[in-house]
């Protein structure tokens, strides 16, 4: 029954019972048990048929906050979010992922605890911390597995370092998987096929079907940034192979190429302000990266035929550089079944994105129906 209630619209008792077929008693013990743990608030009177209006009820999204966290290889991102997964309040700020682990989660932890401060909350509302990483992460056991940017990293128990230091349950992904899920259940919920492709330093794909992330056996799906790009000869990658697409058309590829034309620029962000300032060479070397992601992008495209490709991270500031090229090769190389509806598009979460999907993954377990059941029973006990 709280799963229906889960979208916000008011309910009356009598709505609930035609809804589940349950009894009158069973629909209203069920309501005050909700209620007693704050996941259901009254909601105002329905229009009345004739007598006394009936009493509505909806889920109080505020009844409890989580903290989402975005790591990139050089930023986090940390926000406070209801339990529908609304921000609160946030905080960017440069941090390093190459500090290590306890550098890097006692930042994180602390940062939490002055966030959900500034939020007017207390520790004790905190439900849970959702946390993205820059790397490759076991999603059984939250640990990274050989993080290629993130020394120090590979096999850290994460989720038990930040359960240390705030006595919550700690939920890890891959960053790109974050972000598919913020932008998915933010701003394109009626979409079941979507990837959502993250291009910055690093590339990576997150894959929802059917409505739901898809991270594969390992939790490596979507690692796209180290597929041969076609034709790419032997550019040797980070991750010891040759012809790798981020090798070629990641971050740092681009400011390679850009140093080599004489341009002074060594950043993602620098590459972007030089696309947006004009600079014609900066324009055409992201064209050509949009290309060579499109052309790995047309095997997923007909592979998985998605609805929609979202395309996000640092690199998709750069605007319509970047999605022209993308979609120039895959719309020419997949099949025309697979593109006659396909949209490809720049996120529309943004920033967002990252921190709303972490929050997401703890969300989705709180609220589970067993999570729920454990929430009454607990308080029914004491």
């Amino acid at each position: 029954m709280f799963q229906l209630l889960r979208n916000g619209a008011p309910r009356t008792r009598a709505s609930l019972v035609a809804e589940t077929g349950q009894s009158r008693s069973t629909v209203a013990a069920r309501i005050d048990a909700l209620r007693s743990v704050g996941m259901l608030t009254p909601a105002g009177e329905a229009t009345s048929t004739g007598g006394r209006p009936p009493s509505t009820f909806a889920f109080d999204p505020a009844a409890r906050i989580v903290l989402g966290v975005d790591l990139g290889a050089t930023h986090a991102r940390i926000a406070v979010t209801d339990l529908a997964g609304e921000p609160i309040t946030h905080v960017d700020e440069p941090l390093a992922i190459a500090e290590g682990p306890d550098r890097v989660l006692t930042w994180v932890a602390e940062t939490g605890s002055k966030l959900v401060s500034r939020a007017g909350r207390r520790m004790d509302e905190l439900a849970g911390i959702g946390i993205g990483l820059p790397g490759p992460v076991d999603h059984s056991t939250g640990q990274p597995v050989n993080p290629p940017i993130m020394p120090g990293w590979g096999g850290a128990d994460v989720p038990a370092q930040l359960h240390a230091r705030l006595g919550v349950p700690a939920m890890v992904d891959n960053d790109v998987n974050i972000m598919a899920l913020g932008e998915h259940r933010t701003m394109a919920p009626d979409v079941d096929d979507l990837l959502f492709i993250k291009v910055a330093t690093g590339i990576g794909a997150g894959i929802i079907m059917d409505g739901q992330l898809r991270r594969g056996a390992q939790g490596a799906a979507g690692d796209l940034g180290h597929v041969t790009v076609p034709g790419a000869g032997e550019i040797p990658c980070r991750c010891g192979n040759t012809g790798c697409l981020e090798a070629v058309a990641g971050g740092g590829a681009i400011a390679a190429h850009l140093r080599e034309l004489g341009a002074s620029v060594e950043s993602t962000h620098e590459i972007v302000d030089l696309v947006r300032s004009g600079d014609v060479a900066a324009g055409q070397a992201v064209r050509q990266a949009g290309r060579d992601i499109g052309s790995v992008l047309a095997a997923s495209v007909s592979l998985l035929n998605p609805a929609r490709i979202v395309v996000g991270g640092i690199l998709a500031g750069a605007g319509e550089h970047l999605l022209a090229g993308i979609r120039e090769v895959v719309y020419q190389r997949s099949l025309p079944l697979a593109t006659q509806h396909l949209r490809i598009t720049p996120s529309e979460a943004g920033p967002q994105a990252g921190v709303v999907g972490a929050a997401t993954l703890v969300i989705e377990q709180y609220l589970a129906p067993s999570s729920v059941d454990a929430l009454i029973a607990a308080k029914e006990v004491s």
